[in-house]
């Protein structure tokens, strides 16, 4: 019987890290062939992922963070090949938050990420797909704008490596002070929302930004966008911080939030202003954004919260 073919796709930032080579090593001792590929710069991950299709390798990992996820089911998305005729994808968490693999209950730790892989049969996924200027972009998670994109953009890498995920929440913090509401109008089918926003999530995953859960309740499977907005807020501040501190950031969130499931939405704004697509900025004034259904099959853990039933 011939052996699986891997092809781990990794960030260069991680190239060191110890444990994710001894992973490495114990699953091509379980009979996996397994061959590594790191990348250094922008185009790597295109070029990686055509050399592995080109190999005819059954399987490609990407190891990483939700930026590295994107980038290689990005490249895979581009493909003329149907899903059924790509290779499966998988995930090692390396990143700084890893949203998307802690929201899918992926194993955080490189072995029990790559056994995963090994265990689990591939479910068709979703994907978002983005376009700004006649430019389209892809991700797995999710798109954010407003407050947790600002917090995303600003926080510095330095702080990232010292603290993980708490370089988010304390960037957010120092900006409480000074939230920019953002003027916009929100249509998509038997939809249709016009305000100023402070946060907007539209999810294919459920959070970004070490932990902020704006879609909740988003699933990969399910062919629609989980739209999250959440409005200019004024005398309700004071009320939802409250309800943060004592009843938690989600029931916050449902106190204010506009929520809706869409296959495909256009935002409109009279300015340009970025959304975050898993780590990539891109600034417009015009978004359409849809759900391009079980684009890839990708390995994830029975029981995945983000699969439908």
């Amino acid at each position: 019987m011939t052996a699986p073919r891997w092809r781990l796709i990794l960030n260069g930032k991680s190239a060191g890290d110890e444990a994710l080579r001894a992973a490495v090593a114990a699953t091509r001792a379980e009979g996996i062939a397994l061959d590594v590929r790191v990348t250094w710069e922008g185009g790597d991950a295109e070029r990686y992922v055509a050399e592995a299709i080109h190999d005819g390798v059954d399987t490609i990992v990407a190891a990483g963070g939700d930026g590295t996820l994107s980038e290689v089911a990005t490249t895979l998305a581009h493909r003329e090949e149907a899903a059924e005729a790509l290779p499966s994808l998988g995930l090692v968490p390396m990143g700084t938050a890893n949203d998307f693999a802690t929201a899918a209950d992926i194993p955080l730790e490189p072995l029990p990420a790559l056994r995963l892989v090994r265990a689990e049969a591939a479910q068709p996924v979703d994907l978002l797909r983005l376009d700004a200027h006649g430019t389209p972009h892809w991700a797995a998670n999710l798109a954010s704008g407003g407050f947790g994109t600002q917090v995303t953009v600003e926080t510095h890498e330095g702080l990232k490596k010292m603290l993980g995920g708490l370089a988010y929440f304390i960037t957010g913090i120092a900006k409480l002070g000074r939230i920019d509401p953002i003027a916009a109008r929100i249509e998509g089918p038997e939809f249709r929302w016009e305000g100023a926003f402070i946060a907007l999530g539209v999810g294919n995953g459920r959070q970004a930004g070490g932990g902020q859960a704006l879609c909740p309740d988003a699933r990969i499977d399910d062919g629609l966008l989980d739209l999250t907005i959440v409005p200019e807020l004024s005398g309700e501040v004071a009320a939802t911080l409250g309800t943060m501190l004592t009843e938690g950031k989600h029931a916050a969130l449902d106190r204010v939030a506009v929520r809706a499931q869409l296959p495909r939405i256009e935002i409109e704004a009279p300015s340009p202003f970025v959304l975050n697509l898993d780590g990539e900025p891109v600034t417009a004034s015009r978004f359409h954004i849809e759900c391009v259904p079980r684009r890839l099959r990708m390995h994830l853990p029975a029981g995945c919260p983000m699969l439908g039933a």
